[in-house]
């Protein structure tokens, strides 16, 4: 058993996630604005900085797993900077703060959260995603602000989009510390986030429609985005390495299915 931080821990799939952790006998670590071990603003930089300190001190210095799977949603009034700091930042920035943690393990896993909204949701930003790879919280901030959508509609697949990126470019990097670092795009999961979501007249219509393509019909659970989570933190994937893998009721699939022959033509 080991000691895993969870960020989001108080609701949606990082509470599920922590909470199969704990049945499993593990010690969970949760980070959230409130009503966790670690209560921290996630979207600044102060608050990563005060997170990264008392988690690794509660961890005595050494942490087996990570999961930062805090995060929001576009739309109920926010600027869209906000899920710049929060989705991107709030994850990775934490993520390199804890970084000599999981090292001191010997072998840890990273599981980041992206989203399927990357490919099935049209009209995203690749130089705000490209800012934020870069780690200039600043102009991606800037960038966000700018962008002619809706509170952040377009910025948080953007956002999610970098998650990926950052998973697939630094994943060679991290194992060289023994850190084995892959990400899941959930699609449409029943959570207080998106909830909320439908609620909002501004995004309902379009999270409705979203909703309907899905080809398995229905909603996830966060319970099932939680079991691929443990999957991937145990050793059971000890030879994952960068990997992205979709839950999202075959919904990438559906988009995506005729790209399959340019991934599978043999470089040259």
């Amino acid at each position: 058993m080991g000691t895993i931080a969870v960020t989001g821990a108080a609701s949606g799939m990082g509470a599920s996630i922590a909470a199969r952790l704990t049945e499993q006998g593990h010690r969970v670590i949760g980070v959230d604005l409130r009503g966790t071990d670690v209560e921290a603003d996630l979207g600044t930089p102060e608050g990563r900085t005060a997170a990264a300190a008392e988690v690794t001190r509660l961890a005595d210095g050494r942490l087996d797993g990570f999961v930062p799977f805090a995060g929001i949603s576009g739309g109920a009034g926010r600027p869209a900077s906000l899920l710049v700091s929060v989705n991107y930042f709030g994850a990775i920035g934490l993520l390199e703060g804890l970084r000599p943690a999981l090292a001191a393990a010997g072998q840890s896993s990273v599981v980041l959260a992206s989203s399927n909204s990357m490919t099935t949701q049209p009209g995203w930003s690749p130089e705000l995603a490209a800012a934020c790879l870069a780690g200039d919280e600043d102009a991606a901030r800037t960038l966000a602000d700018e962008l002619p959508d809706d509170g952040g509609v377009l910025t948080y697949p953007a956002t999610k989009a970098a998650i990926a990126y950052y998973t697939r470019t630094r994943a060679a990097d991290h194992i060289a510390d023994g850190i084995r670092l892959n990400a899941i795009a959930p699609g449409f999961i029943d959570t207080p986030m998106t909830r909320a979501g439908r609620k909002d007249p501004r995004i309902a219509a379009g999270i409705e429609a979203f909703l309907a393509s899905v080809p398995a019909a229905r909603a996830g659970r966060p319970e099932e985005v939680a079991e691929l989570v443990l999957f991937l933190l145990s050793d059971k994937s000890g030879y994952c390495v960068g990997t992205l893998m979709y839950c999202d009721g075959g919904l990438d699939a559906k988009v995506r299915g005729l790209d399959w022959p340019k991934v599978l033509t043999p470089r040259p």
